[in-house]
């Protein structure tokens, strides 16, 4: 069944990953529930004194990405505020069911889409923190040149088929989640989008690992303060380090293969983030994302995610189990090049 809004074919299972019970289990033990050793909002502690971020975080949310425009610089609701956007969305999501798929027999409905309960429990406007408008800086010259230059050469082909002239630096505008490589949540970095929006945090006082239930992504993050790769080792999910600033985990990460699904594949191999995990209550860590890439932007921005405490654990994402979404993507396209089309 294909994904709406992404452009996957998936099944989610309803077996916990197994990937994700290996590597926890190759990191080693992991600390009890926070719950079970601090009361709430403490600053609960690992065995070995570090910030306790274990277990499962959910992070949905009806806040909006980017501040809406008629909002100006207003960083936070009120609560009769944020009420009333809930209210908006929530209605408008019924109009959705109502609806067929946008995009197509056999697409997705409302029904499948996670959306959130509410906005952000910080009550922001937007998860884009900086700059101060709530806003995506907008793209420079070169990386607007190129995205026009690739809306111009998908000019009337379907949206998963093969650009023409080649399959295998391009595959649609989902190229990545339609080959199962990079989910379009799961980052680096996270956003949230679609559904099965979750990340598994373990630790050791050596490493720390993020799980993402999408496509099972993972990172196996070392805190020793080792280098990055040499720059000719680059992967689809850059190379990450972590350490800590006081109470917050900060990963950096550099080393990109490539552009990757974040923002529609606009990023390049130049990206840099720092992500910043803060454990701000026992329900509720705040990730915080600085974007940095010269390729894509003239300046580095900045989103806060809350994420709030599941006691659910992570599903399979068997992404490739029974999909025949690549056959038939190129038997078409070679079908309709047969045909002059």
């Amino acid at each position: 069944m294909p994904m709406r809004p992404a452009t996957e074919e998936d099944e989610v299972g309803a077996r916990t990953s197994t990937v994700g019970i290996a590597l926890v289990f190759a990191l080693g033990a992991v600390t009890a529930p926070a719950a079970a050793q601090a009361p709430q909002g403490d600053g609960s502690r690992t065995a070995w004194g570090a910030p306790d971020l274990n277990g499962v975080w959910d992070f949905r949310t009806l806040t909006p990405f980017e501040r809406p425009r008629e909002l100006g610089e207003q960083a936070f609701f009120t609560e009769e505020e944020a009420a009333a956007f809930e209210a908006a969305r929530f209605a408008e999501f019924e109009v959705r069911d109502d609806q067929e798929p946008a995009d197509g027999v056999g697409n997705y409905n409302q029904f499948w889409i996670e959306t959130g309960d509410g906005v952000a429990e910080t009550n922001q406007t937007s998860l884009v923190v900086d700059p101060p408008d709530g806003r995506v800086p907008p793209l420079n010259t070169g990386a607007a040149a190129r995205r026009q230059a690739l809306v111009e050469s998908r000019a009337g082909i379907d949206r998963h088929a093969p650009t023409p002239g080649g399959w295998v630096d391009t595959l649609g505008d989902g190229m990545f989640a339609v080959r199962c490589i990079l989910g379009f949540n799961s980052g680096p970095p996270m956003n949230p989008a679609g559904y099965n929006q979750n990340v598994q945090i373990a630790q050791t006082e050596d490493y720390v690992l993020l799980l993402n239930e999408m496509v099972h992504s993972s990172r196996i993050i070392p805190l020793d303060g080792r280098p990055h790769l040499a720059d000719g080792v680059r992967q689809w999910m850059g190379d990450s380090r972590g350490r800590w600033e006081g109470d917050t985990l900060v990963v950096e990460t550099t080393n990109f293969l490539r552009e990757t699904s974040f923002r529609a594949g606009v990023t390049t191999r130049d990206l840099h983030l720092v992500e910043r995990f803060t454990r701000a209550s026992e329900g509720l860590l705040l990730y915080e994302v600085t974007v940095t890439d010269p390729g894509a932007w003239d300046r580095p921005w900045t989103y806060r995610l809350p994420m709030q405490k599941s006691e659910m654990p992570l599903f399979e994402y068997a992404c490739h189990e029974g999909n025949y979404g690549l056959y038939n993507i190129l038997a078409g396209a070679r079908l309709q090049e047969a045909e002059g089309r």
